[in-house]
Order: C-alpha cells, then sequence, then structure tokens
C-alpha cells in the first residue's frame, strides 16, 4: 500500500517580547484585511526551521533564533493532498522591523490582537501558540460542517 501522500509545507512564527507583546502582520487578502503572523513556504530541499529564519526575515527584517516549535495547523484539500502549517514562537531577534508586500508589520499587545479581526482561525490556533494543551488545528473536511477543531 502507498501511503505517500503529496504535502504543502508553510510555517507561520509568533515572535513576542517581554512585555507582552507580538509581531502581528496585516494582510489584504481578497479584499479584506486581517491580522495574522507572519510566515511562508518551505522551499523544494530547504529545512522547516530554515524556511521559518528565511520567511521571518523577508517578511520582518528581523532575524530569529531559538525557535520553539508549538504544533501544526493542517487538512486535507480536494484533490487529496495536505496542508501543513508548522506553529513556531520564538523570542529572540535582532534587526528593525520592516514591512513588506506581504502587509504591514507592528508590535500589538497579545490582549489587544484577542479582540481583533485576525485571518485563517488565527484566534483558535492562539491555544497552540500559548501552550493550553493544544497541539494541532485540524480541519475535518469529513465532518458536514467542516469546522475546525483543536486536538
Amino acid at each position: 500500500m502507498n501511503r505517500k501522500t503529496p504535502v504543502e509545507l508553510t510555517n507561520m512564527c509568533m515572535i513576542y517580547d517581554d512585555q507582552g507583546n507580538v509581531l502581528v502582520e496585516e494582510k489584504l487578502v481578497c479584499n479584506s484585511k486581517g491580522l495574522i503572523f507572519p510566515g511562508g513556504h518551505v522551499e523544494n530541499r530547504e529545512s522547516v526551521v530554515d524556511s521559518m529564519i528565511r520567511e521571518i526575515k523577508e517578511e520582518t527584517g528581523l532575524t530569529i533564533s531559538n525557535l520553539k516549535l508549538c504544533g501544526i495547523k493542517d487538512w486535507v484539500e480536494e484533490d487529496g493532498s495536505r496542508y501543513m502549517v508548522f506553529l513556531y514562537k520564538a523570542n529572540t531577534y535582532f534587526g528593525d522591523i520592516q514591512s513588506s508586500s506581504e502587509g504591514e508589520i507592528f508590535w500589538m499587545p497579545l490582549e489587544e490582537l484577542k479582540k481583533k479581526e485576525t485571518l485563517w482561525h488565527l484566534d483558535m490556533m492562539l491555544n497552540i501558540f500559548e501552550n493550553k494543551g493544544t497541539t494541532e488545528l485540524y480541519f475535518n473536511k469529513n465532518s458536514d460542517a467542516f469546522k475546525p477543531e483543536l486536538k
């Protein structure tokens, strides 16, 4: 039995400081704006950690280190392929923040972010980033409601 599945690998990182702030990106997606943590795709033959460091540098201007893997967000596409997002957090960084074509980058208190309009179920992913006992946000396309489930 062939158990290989085509997978699209991506990543996202919650960068935080000692004062309770997180670095957010305001993205424009499908004519609507929302807040999300920076991230992107893992390139061919690139390690997942190296891709996270590269994406943060490209989107924020910061160089991060001491990444902590918190969990994943994933689902199965209509064609049977899988989409996976590796969720990291880091509070070791240097450089000056700068926005990119991906969106405006700025610091915001985490508690304020929880009250804002976010993208792509970031509100649920915060449970994973904050280590609240969950490690996966899975979208079950087999359920009638196609609701995200924290596992």
